[in-house]
């Protein structure tokens, strides 16, 4: 693994972490639902009450500051840190239409999009090959997984996954 993979996967990590570290760190102050509270045309919501406007916020710019301080630049923060919130986005949105609540669990729908859609973003910048691509999506997945429930024994997230 390169230092260049290691810093993707380091945002990619920052991405996913910086909403539940700061929801535990805020409690529910500035908690604005990012759906606003709107539904689909099926009348499910859109993407649910967990989804807030300060957890993509804090994602994005949680990857831009780790950025600047690994001298990728903004822009690699930025790139990553808001396609790791669409993939997010877009699982909790394939979420609602299956009839799953917030925060319900559903391995690799919960952790490949996420990964996924920033690496496809940031792949041509780091001339990542598929190989790569996938491994580190891979490690990902595994590391949200024991990430998560650590930081359920620590008091940090609402539930081991």
């Amino acid at each position: 693994m390169t230092a260049a993979d290691l810093f993707l996967f380091l945002l990619l990590l920052g991405a996913n972490g910086a909403p539940i570290a700061t929801r535990h760190l805020l409690g529910e102050r500035w908690r604005w639902p990012l759906d606003g509270g709107r539904l689909f045309v099926d009348q499910k919501p859109l993407f649910g009450s967990s989804k807030t406007v300060s957890g993509v916020v804090v994602a994005i710019l949680t990857c831009v500051f780790l950025a600047l301080l690994f001298g990728y630049g903004w822009r690699a923060g930025f790139l990553v840190g808001s396609f790791a919130m669409l993939g997010d986005l877009f699982s909790s949105f394939i979420k609602r239409r299956m009839g799953m609540q917030p925060s319900a669990p559903a391995l690799l729908l919960d952790q490949v999009p996420e990964s996924l859609f920033p690496l496809l973003a940031i792949a041509p910048l780091f001339e990542l090959s598929w190989m790569k691509l996938v491994l580190l999506m891979l490690a990902f997945v595994i590391a949200s997984f024991l990430l998560s429930r650590l930081a359920y024994h620590l008091g940090i997230r609402r539930h081991p996954y």
